[in-house]
């Protein structure tokens, strides 16, 4: 089945007490037991299983191409599971331009575990392969990166970790499922922030871990999610399996509008540079075509005047929301730097833009003004 049919149909189905179209929200924390002391049913208590979570995780999976899915209360539970279920002295290569949360767990909490990090650029496919050693148990790639939406090669990377017998790890949350699908590429995991665009809807917090094969890695993941406990609310997995069913609609109208926007600020006097994919001129875009179906509705682009303009830039716009997060209908924009904190890399003159649903020509005479003012 086509993804818009699988978005729809998947984890879903008739409830058969009611007739119910639309599926009920399992509140319960614990299950019956049989007369013989078995779970008939396959649930037992609400941290280790529940029906309503059951039923995301089965269509997160079938939208990725999975074979089994392992839901979290947020994507940072979800990183969390996946870099618990690795050993002290365990060695991980990630990207230099990654997610300043991820890279502040890698750095500050694992660091302190005993977990080893080493941050590359990805868009050089050599640095991965060279910064292998005999230790390196995963490889984690985020692409488009966040904030600066640099592409690196899936397959590339996913070759070069099974010659080595190293584990691919793809956060897909910037592009989803419909617009790439990590694990056809050859990814062994693949995870997102469902707080983002499979919720869609800026109501629900939620991870999630894909696996393309139920390994022993994925067993102590999901050994992690039972015994942790960072688990989603019934309700919150209902929200998110709401927001699914509309994906693949949603991500081409973000992406049809992130477009127009950024061929706007492409060589617009008061932009200095554009970060989107979906231009000709990035130099990830080749590889974002061969990857992806569309380029997605994330980008970035810096202002002339460094940060103090970047700044006053965001506040003037009135459709777009300051705000931190992304993939709601809403069109968001933030100082990225000032979020990230002293440490971050991220240019001062950068904003960074969640594109919405919106008309895009309203989203544009929005920003014109607030460009066109500059000093």
């Amino acid at each position: 089945m086509r993804i818009e049919t699988l978005a729809v149909h998947s984890g879903r189905g008739i409830d058969p007490a009611t007739g119910a179209v639309t599926l009920p929200i399992h509140m319960s924390t614990t299950f019956e037991r049989a007369a013989d002391g078995t779970y008939p049913h396959g649930f037992v208590y609400g941290r280790s299983g529940n029906p309503t979570r059951s039923l995301l995780e089965q269509c997160v999976a079938d939208l990725e191409g999975g074979a089994s899915a392992a839901a979290f209360s947020s994507g940072m539970a979800a990183i969390m599971g996946v870099l618990q279920s690795l050993s002290p002295g365990d060695h991980v290569i990630a990207p230099q331009d990654l997610y300043h949360g991820t890279a502040r767990l890698l750095k500050e909490g694992f660091a302190r575990w005993g977990l080893n990090t080493s941050f590359v650029d990805m868009t050089d496919i050599d640095n991965i392969r060279q910064g292998i050693n005999p230790a390196t148990k995963l490889i984690l790639v985020e692409t488009p990166s966040n904030p600066l939406l640099k592409i690196t090669d899936i397959a590339a990377v996913a070759d070069i970790a099974h010659q080595r017998g190293v584990a691919c790890l793809c956060d897909n949350t910037w592009a989803s499922p419909a617009l790439q699908r990590c694990l056809d590429l050859g990814a062994d995991l693949v995870i997102h922030s469902t707080t983002k665009y499979l919720g869609g809807h800026g109501d629900v917090t939620g991870g999630i871990v894909v696996c393309a094969r139920e390994d022993d890695l994925f067993r102590e993941i999901r050994r992690m999610q039972q015994d942790g406990g960072a688990v989603p609310s019934p309700f919150d997995c209902w929200l998110t399996l709401r927001g699914i069913r509309t994906l693949p609609y949603r991500m081409r109208a973000h992406s049809e509008n992130a477009a127009m926007i950024a061929a706007f600020l492409d060589g617009h006097p008061n932009v200095a540079e554009v970060y989107y994919p979906g231009l000709a001129s990035h130099a990830g875009h080749e590889i974002a075509r061969r990857q992806m179906a569309m380029f997605g509705g994330m980008l970035s682009f810096r202002v002339n005047g460094g940060a103090a303009e970047a700044r006053r830039v965001a506040g003037s716009a009135a459709l777009f929301t300051q705000a931190t997060s992304l993939g709601s209908y809403e069109s968001l924009i933030e100082h990225r730097a000032s979020v990230e904190g002293p440490e971050s890399r991220t240019p001062p003159d950068l904003l960074r833009v969640s594109v919405g649903l919106e008309n895009a020509d309203d989203l544009i005479a929005d920003l014109e003004p607030a460009l066109a003012v500059t000093r």
